[in-house]
This record gives C-alpha cells, sequence and structure tokens, in this order.
C-alpha cells in the first residue's frame, strides 16, 4: 500500500470516528468542533451553539464510512435557549440499540428550551400599563395567545377578572335568564347565543376581537369562542361558532381579549394589526423575563425516528404539544420540566401511535390541555403498542381546556404506572381501547372545576371499550367535582366519582385500589358489562359506594349507538385476539334482555367498604337485571343503616337482610375493618384483622405512587 493510501486511511478515520460526546452552550459557537464543554481561553474552539448543530454534527457521524459504532450523548449547558423553528427528528437522526442518542442535561445544570422568544422595550402607557412593539422583535404577523412573565403564564385582559384568592369559582359572570336544569330538553336552543346581564355588558369598541370563555350547559368542559356581534341594548352577545352545547341561565363564563378590560394586573392585550402589545406587570419588571410563544411545539420527533433519549431539560412557552412523538420507537423523555406549554389543545407530551416509546420521571404542570396523551397499537389485532407514561408528577392541567386530564391513553396495550396526579379540572388518567395497565398510581383532589367526571374514566359507546383493561393498585381519593344543585347553585364537590365505566365500557378488571372520599360514589358502572370489581378497599362514598345504572332497549342512547356497536364487534368478531375476550361470543343484537334491560355480566367481590355518611347507600342498582349480576364475598360496614338502593320498574331501598335474602352477599361479612390509621389515610389491614373467608388479598400500598428511583428533576 502506497503512503498516499495510507494517509487517506488515516483520514477517512479520523473522520469517521464518533464523537461521543457533544456539547451544546448559550456560549458556544456553531463553527466550532463541539467536543469541549466549554469555551477554549483562546475563544477559538469550544460547544455548539445549537441543538441543530449538534444533530448535524451525529449526522456526519453516521453518514461518515465508519458510520456510528458508539452511543452519542449531547450535552447541553445550562441556560435558555429560544428556538426559531421546532427541533425536529427524522428518521435518520434514530440510534440503534447499541448506539443510542441521548439529548442530556449537562452535570447538574439547568437547560431551559423555549418555543418562544423574549419581549422586551417595554415603555409607559397608561398607569401600571406598558406597552412594546412587539412587530420590531420578531412577532409582526405572530397573533400569540399567551404571554409568560417570570415563568408564570398572564392572563389576558378579561371581566370579570381572574381572582387569585379563588382561582377555580371565582371571576365568573353568569348567563342571565330563569334557570332550567341541564336535563331539560328545550327545542329549538341554538349553541351560539350568550344572554348577558344588562351589568356584564360594557361599551367595548371592537367587541369582535373579543372571546367568550364558557362552560355550557353540562359543565363536563368548557369553549372558548370568539364573539360575532353584540346587541348591546338587549346584552346579547352572538358568537361566531357553535359551543359544543346550548348556553343555559346560569352557565359561568367570563370574556377576554378585549382591550377595555385591561384593568387588573397581570393581564395583558395585544393589537394584533399594530403589533403592539399592552401588560400590566404583577411585579416591577426589573430583569424577570417576558416570553411569547412562535412555535407550536418545540421538539418533535417524527416517524421512524427510534432510539433517541430526552432527558434533564426544562420546556417552556409554545401553543401546542411541547414534545411530540410520531410512529416512533424505543424513544424516551426522562427527567424533564414541562410547564407553561399549550394553548387550547396543547398538552405537555404527546405519543402518536409508534411503540415502546415513554415519558419517564418528568414534572408537568401547567398544560393547555392534557400533561401527557399517549396513543398507539392495533384495535383489530389487539397488538400492543407498549408505549407509557411512568414515575410522572402532573398537576395542574386542562389550563385552558377543561376536558385536560393528567394522563390519556387511546389505543391498545399502553400503561400509565406510579404516576402522581393532581389539581386538573376533569380526570386523572381518561383511558380508552383496550388492554391497557392503569396501575399503582396515586391520583387525587382532581375534578375540581366539572361535574360528571371520575379520577380514573373511560367511556365506550363501540362495545369493544375497556376489554382488557386493568386498573388496579392504585390510591384514588378526594375527586371533587363542580356544578349546580336541584336550584342551581353552585356548589363544591359535587357529582363527581372514583373509578367511572361509562358508556357501555366493558371488560375491565378493577383490582386492588384503594377509593376515598368521592362526593358521588367510588366506582360508577354506566350501562358497563363484563367487569369484575375485586379486592379493593372503598372508603366513604358520599351518595353510595358503588352504582349501577344501566341502559333500556327502548331508550334513545341504546338505538343511538346499537349501529356504531355492531360495525365495531363484527369488525372483530373473528380475529383470534378477540375470540379469547370475556365474553365476545355475544353479539350486541343479543345484548337485550327479557326485561328490556341490557346491562350484564359485572362481578362485584371480595371488596372492604366502610363509610361513615349516614343517609349513603351501600350500593345502588337502575335498571338491572339482577340475574346477570354476581356480589358476593365482600366485607362491608356503615355508620348508619346498610341499605341498598334499587330502582328498576320500581324504587325500592333494602336493609341488608333483605338484599342477602335476594341473594346476594350470601358469603359477606358485616363488620368494620381495622385500618392502621384511618384518620391519616393509612388504609393497611391491621395483621390480625384480615377478613377471613372472603379471600382478600392485601393490597401492595407501599408500591403505590412515585418510584424514588430514576432521574426525577
Amino acid at each position: 500500500m502506497s503512503i498516499v493510501s495510507i494517509a487517506v486511511l488515516i483520514f477517512c478515520f479520523s473522520l469517521s470516528c464518533p464523537a461521543l460526546d457533544i456539547y451544546v452552550s448559550p456560549q458556544g459557537n456553531d463553527i466550532w468542533k463541539g467536543k469541549l464543554p466549554a469555551p477554549n481561553l483562546a475563544k477559538t474552539d469550544g460547544p455548539f451553539a445549537t441543538l441543530e448543530r449538534a444533530r448535524n454534527e451525529i449526522r456526519l457521524i453516521k453518514t461518515s464510512p465508519m458510520g456510528l459504532k458508539e452511543p452519542v450523548t449531547v450535552w447541553v449547558r445550562g441556560g435558555t435557549y429560544c428556538l426559531s423553528r421546532t427541533f425536529t427528528l427524522e428518521q435518520y437522526d434514530s440510534g440503534t440499540r447499541s448506539s443510542s442518542i441521548t439529548y442530556h442535561a449537562y452535570a447538574n445544570e439547568k437547560p431551559i428550551i423555549l418555543g418562544g422568544k423574549p419581549i422586551t422595550g417595554f415603555t409607559a402607557y397608561k398607569g401600571h400599563i406598558l406597552k412594546a412593539d412587539v412587530g420590531a422583535q420578531g412577532f409582526k404577523g405572530i397573533y400569540f395567545r399567551q404571554l409568560i412573565f417570570d415563568g408564570k403564564r398572564q392572563p389576558l385582559a378579561r371581566y370579570p377578572n381572574f381572582d387569585p384568592k379563588n382561582p377555580y369559582y371565582g371571576g365568573w359572570a353568569y348567563a342571565d335568564g330563569k334557570w332550567v336544569s341541564f336535563e331539560t330538553q328545550i327545542p329549538g336552543e341554538n349553541k351560539h347565543t350568550l344572554q348577558m346581564k344588562p351589568g356584564d355588558v360594557h361599551n367595548w369598541a371592537h367587541p369582535e376581537e373579543g372571546e367568550v370563555f364558557v362552560f355550557p350547559r353540562y359543565n363536563w368542559w368548557n369553549n372558548i369562542v370568539r364573539i360575532a356581534g353584540v346587541d348591546f341594548k338587549q346584552s346579547t352577545v352572538t358568537l361566531a361558532d357553535d359551543c359544543s352545547y346550548a348556553i343555559r341561565p346560569g352557565d359561568r363564563y367570563y370574556v377576554q381579549n378585549l382591550f377595555e378590560e385591561l384593568d387588573a394586573p397581570g393581564e395583558w392585550y395585544l393589537d394584533k394589526k399594530k403589533s403592539m402589545l399592552y401588560f400590566w406587570p404583577p411585579t416591577p419588571l426589573g430583569d424577570r423575563p417576558v416570553y411569547a410563544p412562535t412555535l407550536r411545539t418545540i421538539i418533535n420527533l417524527s416517524a421512524g425516528t427510534a432510539e433517541v433519549a430526552l432527558r434533564g431539560f426544562t420546556f417552556e412557552c409554545c401553543e401546542g404539544a411541547s414534545i411530540q412523538m410520531d410512529k416512533t420507537t424505543n424513544c424516551v423523555v426522562a427527567g424533564c420540566t414541562l410547564h407553561e406549554v399549550g394553548y387550547y389543545l396543547g398538552s405537555g407530551v404527546v405519543v402518536k401511535e409508534g411503540r415502546g416509546n415513554g415519558v419517564v420521571d418528568c414534572n408537568i404542570t401547567e398544560t393547555g390541555l392534557h400533561g401527557i396523551s399517549i396513543s398507539g397499537g392495533d384495535v383489530k389485532t389487539l397488538t400492543a403498542a407498549d408505549n407509557y407514561a411512568d414515575n410522572n408528577c402532573v398537576a395542574r392541567t386542562g389550563v385552558y381546556c377543561k376536558q385536560g386530564a393528567g394522563i390519556e391513553l387511546t389505543g391498545v396495550g399502553n400503561r400509565a404506572a406510579h404516576n402522581l396526579i393532581y389539581d386538573t379540572p376533569r380526570m386523572g388518567i381518561i383511558f380508552s381501547g383496550n388492554c391497557h395497565r392503569i396501575e399503582y398510581n396515586h391520583i387525587h383532589h382532581v375534578n375540581l372545576e366539572t361535574q360528571d367526571s371520575g379520577i380514573v374514566y373511560t367511556g365506550g359507546r363501540d362495545w369493544l371499550g375497556g376489554r382488557g383493561c386493568m386498573v388496579r393498585y392504585n390510591y384514588l381519593h378526594d375527586s371533587g367535582g363542580y356544578g349546580q344543585d336541584a336550584g342551581g347553585k353552585w356548589e363544591f364537590p359535587h357529582n363527581s366519582v372514583g373509578i367511572y365505566l361509562d358508556d357501555d365500557a366493558a371488560g375491565v378488571d378493577v383490582i386492588g385500589n384503594i377509593v376515598a372520599r368521592c362526593p358521588k360514589n367510588l366506582i360508577n358502572l354506566h350501562n358497563a358489562r363484563d367487569n369484575r370489581i375485586e379486592n379493593n378497599i372503598l372508603v366513604d362514598g358520599g351518595e353510595e359506594q358503588v352504582r349501577c345504572i344501566g341502559w333500556t332497549s327502548t331508550g334513545s342512547l341504546w338505538s343511538n349507538c346499537l349501529p356504531k356497536m355492531i360495525r365495531s364487534y363484527e369488525l372483530v368478531a373473528n380475529e383470534p385476539a378477540w375470540c379469547v375476550m370475556r365474553n365476545m361470543s355475544l353479539h350486541p343484537t343479543n345484548a337485550v334482555l327479557n326485561d328490556g334491560t341490557i346491562m350484564s355480566g359485572n362481578i362485584l367481590r371480595r371488596n372492604i367498604v366502610s363509610f361513615s355518611g349516614l343517609n349513603a347507600l351501600l350500593w345502588r342498582v337502575s335498571n338491572v337485571n339482577l340475574g346477570h349480576f354476581a356480589c358476593d364475598s365482600n366485607m362491608v360496614w356503615s355508620a348508619g343503616k346498610m341499605t341498598v338502593g334499587i330502582h328498576n320498574r320500581k324504587s325500592v331501598t333494602l336493609n341488608w337482610d333483605e338484599w342477602r335474602k335476594m341473594g346476594f352477599d350470601q358469603h359477606s361479612i358485616g363488620a368494620a375493618p381495622s385500618f392502621q390509621n384511618r384518620d391519616n389515610d393509612d388504609y393497611r389491614l391491621r395483621p390480625d384483622s384480615l377478613p377471613a373467608g372472603i379471600g382478600f388479598e392485601i393490597i401492595p400500598m407501599d408500591d403505590i405512587g412515585i418510584c424514588a428511583k430514576g432521574a426525577r428533576p
């Protein structure tokens, strides 16, 4: 071999030798080599300045003759990184099992990744209100919907003003008119009219810029709808689009994005025509940063990306999902903090399809919609996606969309485990699809702003939803609920439950959970079928402990949903994976029983139930054929009378002895469980008080909630 050939080989080898550690820093420069954690003394070499430059360096390594042979870590130094465009990883940015790629916070430093830009140059406008020309700062043509000051979102100019002392239940106006129950049907209602009280209509110069933030009729969730026009004489607002439901008298709302309403600390307004921002800082600006989002998504892992990890970052300020993984494989977001991210439909992290992707050890707060949203898997074959959300702390979701949950699972074969979830407007975990595992989670103080909701919730209406799912070993307590009583008075807590299997949810195993203190009930089965409710500890349901309420064949829910149920069933009925699913041999058209009821196949056994409400029921059963319902081997205790409510063709209330004479709870025990310390929520059973004869198995309570292990921020 010639000297020239040897030299060429040495040169090629030097180019292809993988740089196992790459560095990025706010003090870096993208023309440098990126192999030093800090600039050298001469300032001629050092870390890169951007994630994109580091990504491109890995691409060069992968396309070199030697390729990528070892894992690569991109170490990102502390500081703030304002992205001008979404940081995107694609299929050719993937690692492999042996050569994974990790973007990692450096040592104990805090890199903050922003999907927005800083706003400076504020000058006095009027009183406490400042103004800034954002068009001259790169925001021309960008109509941002969020403003972040000193790390916290600020409220749009609104009426009534936000009430920081009563953030959920204060600061509302109420639609005018004579109150009627949300259950009352009113022919001819439209969904785009708000009748305001005369004193709530102000002299707005441009009402068409305003929006109505409203909880219409059922108080299940809210809408944010632009104002089309105002009849100032009649105090009537016409909206540009329909709400989910008609706005009824007494429904709560506020109007926002109106310049005249900028009258309180924290409020702001963007004149989009002039690109001028007006802001009343809640505290003096000083050197505190002001940001507004310019990006919808901060990090996007697109289809085909595999074996990539993001570790230890803080993500803030974007309009949509902070991080989106779309059809990726074995990618993970770990040990990150996400807050003040997402507008109306913007979640913290979205895992869309793919396989083996995870969100682990993260702190997620102040999201527009969900904290974490996970989908994936194939319904027809029941092929699991194995995507997961493990060991995260999720709180204060649904800032803009009150359907927002801590974690959402859809598809097939995904998992939410060991998470701590609290302070959400609606559910802690919402799931749909099949074969999910929801286990070892601690969820409390959720359903703070809506009604008719559960701590853990699923609904079907398609015959398949819920089948194969497992809800086990979770500690669920203090579900709130906010709604109107029988006279229209708003109250908290109101009409929320613990575990809610709604609208034909089927085939769910609810096993080994501790559920405590819910104003309605602890487990609610609404025309749910083929579910096993076993070995749970249920404490202090407000109205009843377990409720089973079914549909009838003459009801509109059944007739409206049956065609969809038939289509779903026939799509999978002959698939091998579905053939072994519990009671899937029954065609939906054969589900109606001889008394016109439909709900069947539910089993309630080996549960420990203890409640102190003197007027609460043990069980409530409505529109259920008792010949197709099993209830036995439970341990039950009440501070008052032990009663069961049955509401079929006629309503009766039975004492427990009468209930047992009907053939139920034959092997159950009527005795008070001996908890270690009920007053301090320690529901472990004393060793000498384990109920004999019912087969109750000890719940692994010490394993519930966030694990100490991991890489939590």
